[in-house]
């Protein structure tokens, strides 16, 4: 464990000290696994920002298809 200070808002160090007691631990603590599971919320962000970018639904080879191209199928219907 690494020790560190931490400054903020009086306000902030009072709802800190509040909700460390509500939680029956330390602001310490409290603060470290807050920061920890921010760590782990973002990490999971950006592992599935990733994924999601890298997904294919269809695999294309060559120029995009217009617009007239992509609903010339459903326009014919109705035709």
């Amino acid at each position: 464990m690494k020790n560190v200070t931490v400054t903020m808002e009086e306000s902030v160090a009072e709802w800190a000290r509040l909700e460390a007691a509500r939680r029956n631990t330390s602001v310490s603590r409290l603060i470290g696994e807050m920061l920890a599971e921010k760590m782990r919320h973002d990490d999971a962000y950006e592992r599935a920002m990733r994924e999601a970018l890298e997904f294919r639904l269809l695999p294309f080879e060559g120029p995009p298809l217009t617009r007239e191209e992509i609903y010339a199928e459903r326009l014919d219907r109705f035709r």
